[in-house]
């Protein structure tokens, strides 16, 4: 059942300054400190570019991550639902500010179709959400789980000298993957495989775009 108490404008209102936060903010603040410790490394201009390319496509991932949460806890079916949701996506946003700073640092620039990015999870995670919140949490989980696959990919990926960026997602994977556990620990339900399919295909999409534009 829906909490009453849960108000629908001040909901409207957090979303909305998530969102111009998310996507029009020139220099985002995190509100913990970057897990990029390691001296920066200059790197040969075709490694530097394969960053560049990779961790643009992670910040397009947090983006989406933050329309998915804020879709999800625009309609959440109880307040507290709603808090557990915002909560996680202050700590996405901490992935989205150091991925943002790391990009600076490779000379490169975000996604530019982050609006489309953020636009189009942000419906997909209110969808998910109305059909009940262990629905949405079991969207949530599969998603979680695919970006740390996708995360585990990048360090693959990564020029071994750029140990910035693998501090960076190293961080990030290990948080994504307590964000899964705590959606399945609040009673995600597990997705069809049609829809997890669904999902990767989306997720490709995104992640084709966002490494070339």
């Amino acid at each position: 059942m829906r909490d009453d108490s849960a108000n629908p404008l001040e909901r409207l209102m957090a979303s909305a300054d998530n969102a111009l936060r998310t996507l029009f903010v020139r220099e985002p603040q995190p509100a913990r400190p970057t897990p990029a410790t390691a001296s920066a490394a200059s790197l040969p201009e075709e490694q530097r570019k394969t960053a560049a390319a990779l961790m643009r496509v992670n910040h397009a991932g947090e983006v989406a991550a933050q329309g998915l949460y804020q879709g999800h806890a625009l309609v959440a079916r109880s307040q507290e639902m709603h808090d557990h949701l915002q909560h996680a996506a202050e700590e996405e946003y901490d992935h989205l500010a150091w991925c943002h700073d790391r990009l600076r640092e490779l000379d490169a620039r975000p996604s530019l179709l982050n609006p489309a990015w953020y636009a189009g999870a942000y419906v997909i995670g209110a969808a998910s959400a109305l059909a009940g919140d262990k629905w949405g949490l079991g969207f949530i989980d599969e998603t979680e789980r695919q970006v740390a696959e996708h995360l585990e990919g990048h360090l693959q990926r990564l020029p071994a000298t750029d140990l910035r960026s693998r501090q960076i997602l190293g961080t990030m994977k290990a948080e994504e993957e307590a964000h899964g556990k705590d959606a399945r620990d609040a009673g995600a339900a597990p997705l069809p495989t049609a829809v997890k399919g669904i999902m990767r295909a989306a997720a490709a999409v995104m992640k084709a775009g966002a490494y070339r534009i």
